[in-house]
């Protein structure tokens, strides 16, 4: 009898799925922090009256989303570093969509070239150096820390680590394989301990003398400075921050973004886009910088007042897919220098 039940029940459940466009609802798959996006979904919400529902995960969102194929109810991938978002574009899993928002609010070399996801937001890859060990503007340029000066004075977390894989795509992109490999070959060669912990830890580790100098996500020193840990508020005090490549005629700092795109099996596309739409607006860019020290990638939208303290860095504005491109051969020459 109760199998019975279960094979009646079977096509009503395929007709909730397949209804499920009429839904006024968006399900998203995030890699953020609840913490960081709730704050967006709750105001989206607020003005659209579309009620979201969200799996969070740093891991796997990918893989589950190919193995559900069409019955995946995802609508919206959230996610961070160009790496992790040209991943769905690799497997196939997003959808191009069209949109004069978007295309009006996101830079060109800032999104897919055929439209299948979008950058929401922007972090600069700084370099952070002690305050009372390293002398102000003795470094200007990502390249200058291969010189053999600062041997044994540079912490850094893996550089298989996503961040660092995109740097040194940016690197390769700027001077191509061989140098890069120099670069990084010598990089190493100035580590101070092996590459350990995440980017708060280097911060850590420069507060307590086992290195001068290290490579963060902009936004991990906002984090510190604004910590309710007094401790980690020392450790942001401890250090300056620098912007790399600043000088005229040089190509600027390296920033990564987070992004979104629109499901390939999306059953609510239009609320999938005006979800996306929202993000690249005024109130949510305000938000970025508000929340997570993040910059806008809105040209229309000012960094936040804290941001603009620090410095507004000048831009590498090399096409962000190239990045994604050169992750592979720039995890080839992380693995063969040892970093």
């Amino acid at each position: 009898m109760r199998l019975k039940k279960l094979i009646f029940l079977l096509p009503l459940i395929t007709i909730f799925w397949s209804n499920n466009s009429f839904a006024n609802e968006v399900n998203i798959y995030s890699h953020r922090q609840p913490f960081l996006i709730n704050p967006f979904l709750e105001e989206f919400t607020k003005k659209t009256g579309i009620k979201t529902n969200v799996v969070y995960s740093t891991k796997g969102l990918a893989q589950r989303l190919k193995a559900e194929g069409e019955n995946s109810p995802a609508d919206v991938i959230l996610t961070v570093d160009i790496g992790r978002l040209y991943i769905y574009e690799d497997y196939n899993l997003l959808q191009p969509i069209k949109s004069n928002v978007l295309d009006s609010n996101i830079p060109m070399h800032l999104k897919s070239p055929e439209n299948k996801w979008f950058a929401l937001s922007k972090r600069s890859r700084v370099i952070v150096a002690s305050k009372t060990r390293v002398e102000e503007n003795t470094i200007k340029r990502i390249e200058d820390l291969a010189k053999p000066e600062w041997k044994g004075r540079i912490c850094s977390r893996p550089g298989s680590h996503v961040y660092n894989r995109a740097l040194m795509a940016s690197i390769i992109a700027a001077h191509g394989e061989q140098k890069a490999e120099k670069w990084a070959a010598s990089f190493v060669n100035n580590l101070a301990r092996r590459p350990q912990g995440n980017d708060r830890a280097q911060v850590k580790a420069i507060f307590e003398g086992q290195c001068d100098i290290a490579i963060i996500n902009n936004y991990y020193f906002g984090k510190l400075k604004y910590s309710e840990d007094k401790q980690q508020q020392k450790w942001a005090e401890a250090v300056n921050l620098i912007f790399p490549n600043q000088e005229k005629n040089d190509r600027g700092a390296h920033m990564n973004i987070s992004g979104g795109g629109v499901a390939i099996h999306s059953k609510n596309k239009d609320n999938a886009i005006m979800l996306l739409e929202f993000l690249s607006e005024e109130m949510s860019q305000n938000l970025y910088g508000k929340i997570n020290f993040e910059y806008p990638v809105n040209p229309s939208i000012k960094p936040s007042e804290e941001l603009a303290g620090w410095g507004i860095p000048i831009e590498d504005k090399i096409p962000i897919i190239k990045i994604a491109e050169l992750g592979p051969l720039a995890q080839k020459i992380i693995d063969r220098v040892g970093w």
